[in-house]
C-alpha cells in the first residue's frame, strides 16, 4: 500500500472537505466522484449518472431494500438511487459542510437518512443493510481492513458490497510512488492507497466472497482532464481562487497540485480506478 509521509487522520479528511467545500461544489458539482464515459461524447452529468447506474446494476437493487452509502458526500448519489430504484438509503460523512447539504435532501424524502459519523466507529447494528457501497471513500479510511470488517458486520447474509476505489498500480515503480502516488495521498488526505490485490485480500479476510473486479481506469480518467481545465479557468477568471492558493493559512490549498497530478497518474497507468464487488455468504 502507498502510505503518505505525513499521517492522515479522519479529522484531516473532514477538514479537507469542509475547507474545500465551495471549490468542490463549483468544480465537481453535487456528485463528488468520477464520471463513467462509454462513447466519450457524454456530458459530465451523463457520465456521472452512468457511474451511479452501473453501481445500481451491479447491486441489482430492488424497491424497499435498505442500503448504506459509506461516504455519502452531499447526498446526491443516495437521492438518485432512492428516486430511481425505490430503495431506502442511509448515508454517512465526516464533513459538517457535506452533512448540511445532505440533510436538506433528506428533509424532503422519507427514503433518505444521513448522519455525520465515522464509518470505522459507526453505530449501526449487526445485519442492518441489504447492500453497502462506497464510492471513492475507502481511500480515506485509516484502517482499510476495518472498513471491510464493518461492511461485513452490518450486511444481511447474502448482501452485496460494491466499492469504487482509487488504486495504486501493483508494484509501483519508485518514481511513480515519489512523484505521483505518495503526493496524491498526502495532498488528498488519503491515509493510504491500496492495490487491487490488497482490496481483494482485505475483503476475503473480512469474510466476503469476492465476485469480481472491473478496471474502469480508461473510462473514468476523462474526469481529471475536465477538472484540470475547470481549475485552470477558475484561477484565470476568479480572484477568490488565486487568493485561496496564496493564503498561507489554507491547509488544503496544496490539493490544487493533485488535480493535474492525478490526471498524469491515470495517463501513465500509475493509478487505477476499479470496482470491487463481493457478497456476504448466507
Amino acid at each position: 500500500m502507498i502510505v503518505p509521509r505525513e499521517i492522515q487522520t479522519s479529522a484531516a479528511v473532514a477538514e479537507h472537505y469542509d475547507e474545500l467545500d465551495p471549490f468542490y461544489r463549483e468544480i465537481w458539482g453535487e456528485h463528488v466522484h468520477h464520471g463513467l464515459w462509454e462513447s466519450g461524447r457524454e456530458t459530465s452529468q451523463e457520465a456521472i449518472e452512468a457511474l451511479i447506474a452501473h453501481l445500481a446494476s451491479t447491486l441489482d437493487l430492488q424497491p424497499g431494500q435498505h442500503i448504506c452509502d459509506v461516504g455519502c458526500g452531499y447526498g446526491a448519489t443516495a437521492e438518485w438511487l432512492a428516486g430511481r430504484h425505490g430503495v431506502r438509503v442511509t448515508g454517512l460523512t465526516l464533513s459538517s459542510a457535506q452533512i448540511r447539504q445532505a440533510q436538506a435532501r433528506s428533509a424532503a424524502s422519507s427514503q433518505l437518512h444521513f448522519s455525520q459519523q465515522d464509518w470505522l466507529e459507526n453505530e449501526f447494528g449487526d445485519e442492518t443493510f441489504d447492500h453497502v457501497f462506497a464510492i471513492e471513500s475507502s481511500e480515506h479510511m485509516p484502517d482499510k481492513q476495518r472498513f471491510f470488517n464493518e461492511a461485513f458486520r452490518t450486511l444481511h447474509p447474502g448482501g452485496r458490497l460494491a466499492v469504487y476505489a482509487w488504486l495504486a498500480r501493483t508494484s509501483a515503480r519508485p518514481w511513480e510512488e515519489r512523484y505521483l502516488l505518495e503526493p496524491i495521498c498526502r495532498e488528498g488526505r488519503l491515509p493510504g492507497m491500496g492495490s487491487e490485490a490488497e482490496y481483494r485480500a482485505w475483503a476475503g479476510k473480512a469474510g466476503f466472497v469476492v465476485d469480481g473486479f472491473e478496471d474502469l481506469s480508461t473510462r473514468v480518467r476523462r474526469t481529471w482532464a475536465l477538472c484540470t481545465g475547470r481549475v485552470a479557468r477558475k484561477l484565470l477568471t476568479h480572484t477568490q481562487y488565486r487568493r485561496y492558493l496564496l493564503d498561507a493559512h489554507a491547509r488544503n490549498r496544496i490539493f490544487a497540485l493533485s488535480v493535474p497530478r492525478i490526471w498524469v497518474a491515470y495517463l501513465t497507468g500509475s493509478m487505477r480506478y476499479g470496482l470491487l464487488t463481493a457478497h456476504k455468504p448466507k
